[in-house]
């Protein structure tokens, strides 16, 4: 089904739009990829923030023109899902899971920073943790030192409590002696 001329521009201004505000592209080939796979990757990808669309190259090449995803634009033929996410490692890690349990979905190259990442390189940045797990780790880091203090201050009170409830015993005797 062709598109005609207002709607070939309404997907590029889409795509444009998409572009600006994302971090990341990557482009995956998709040939021989049954619908209920395409589907179930749609939704893993809706779930993290990433927009999947399946476009003309052509219509592709021109909604990154002058974007930082340009640089990929050479490798923009055949069938190909584009997957961009305002996330840095959101994209990579969908398509890559995906790939990783579904050997139909090929990935072809990827952009980040206006950098060209190969196959390799959108597999390491689908490695990287995401934004909410590195705060964590961040969190714990510099929680630890705070949380080992505290437990030596702990262990010590009760060394000395454990020390304070030997001498209280044999005390009370003492001064039940003397009461008597």
């Amino acid at each position: 089904m062709s598109l005609n001329r207002s709607e070939k521009q309404a997907v590029i201004d889409e795509v444009t739009g998409l572009a600006a505000k994302a971090q990341t592209l990557v482009i995956a080939e998709y040939r021989g990829i049954t619908v209920a796979d395409m589907t179930k990757l749609r939704s893993q990808a809706r779930d993290k923030g990433v927009t999947l669309s399946v476009l003309k190259n052509t219509l592709a090449r021109r909604a990154v023109a002058g974007s930082a995803f340009e640089v990929v634009s050479d490798q923009m033929t055949g069938p190909l899902i584009y997957g961009f996410s305002i996330d840095a490692v959101a994209a990579a890690k969908v398509v890559a899971d995906f790939a990783k349990t579904n050997d139909k979905l090929v990935i072809r190259a990827g952009a980040f920073g206006g950098k060209v990442l190969d196959v390799n390189g959108v597999k390491q940045l689908a490695n990287i943790p995401s934004k909410e797990v590195l705060l964590a780790q961040l969190c714990g880091l510099l929680m630890s030192p705070m949380s080992r203090t505290a437990a030596v201050l702990a262990a010590l009170a009760a060394k000395r409590g454990e020390g304070a409830e030997e001498v209280a015993p044999a005390e009370e005797p003492a001064a039940e002696a003397a009461a008597a």
